[in-house]
């Protein structure tokens, strides 16, 4: 599988990263089926199969449950090289099934240790603030970005950026880190915006909800639509999002191994087409 290069680090990332909400959390997420929380062995094997894929970029946050801490221990007893992107701000409750944020400098720097910790590593590869959709107020009042880079120049952060969900605040990320994800998809471009300043600028793109949390390849019982078709929304999906440029990689969450092989190889063939 083909790497990018995160500009301004000496970080390599595949083009395809897999999403691990589903390693730690099944409660208030927006998947259009219900999903059993993998065991160990199955995880494992999830793992596994995505190295074998040449995927490389694992993402995560503290908010996605005990995904942090099952990474910690369970990249352990995989021999591939992981690059790992988790996040701050985010603070989910598994009792209320609700999110808070907190983006006060103490809190981040917190948030920083406490993921260090959970997944035993001496620093973190990629950082990205988990935004509540107030970009702008995030990055200009609490200096949240400015925080994480700080902690980059300590050595504690390889890469930092912001996970947004405005185009205003997605340029003003791109302006002071190195990484931003946007979501993007076949029926939302709503934030092209943001790619096109990244691409501009030489700054990189990650990309979440690819395939509208899995609404985009519904099966055939929900669509009334055949397999060939919802394999085609995913190299269609694929295909709208690689013709830009300014996209580093898409980040996918899925238990399925054989999934992950399929959407492998299909990332491959749209990145080639279009790169």
């Amino acid at each position: 599988m083909q790497k990018v290069k995160i500009k301004n680090t000496d970080i390599e990332v595949s083009i395809l990263g897999l999403g691990t909400v589903k390693l730690g959390r099944n409660t208030a997420v927006k998947y259009p089926s219900a999903f059993e929380i993998p065991d160990d062995k199955a995880a494992l094997t999830i793992l596994n199969t995505t190295a074998e894929c040449g995927i490389n970029l694992l993402d995560t946050a503290p908010a996605y449950g005990n995904s942090e801490t099952r990474l910690g221990e369970l990249i352990k007893r995989t021999s591939h090289e992981w690059i790992i992107s988790t996040k701050v701000g985010e603070i989910f409750d598994a009792t209320t099934g609700e999110s808070t944020y907190n983006f006060n400098p103490e809190y981040i720097q917190s948030s920083i240790e406490n993921s260090l910790r959970q997944l035993q590593r001496d620093y973190l590869d990629i950082v990205l603030i988990h935004s509540d959709g107030n970009d702008e107020n995030i990055i200009t009042n609490y200096g949240a970005l400015e925080t994480l880079n700080q902690l980059k120049q300590k050595g504690l952060i390889r890469a930092t950026g912001m996970s947004t969900k405005t185009v205003d605040g997605g340029i003003l990320a791109a302006q002071q880190s190195d990484i931003v994800m946007v979501t993007h998809n076949l029926h939302y471009q709503g934030e092209t915006g943001v790619m096109d300043y990244a691409q501009q600028n030489n700054k990189n793109i990650f990309i979440k909800k690819a395939l509208a949390s899995g609404h985009s390849t519904l099966t055939k019982e929900s669509t009334h639509s055949s397999t060939d078709t919802t394999e085609d929304t995913v190299q269609q999906s694929f295909n709208c999002i690689y013709q830009h440029h300014s996209v580093s990689s898409i980040v996918l969450g899925s238990i399925t191994p054989a999934h992950i092989k399929s959407n492998s190889e299909k990332a491959i063939k749209s990145f080639s087409l279009y790169r």
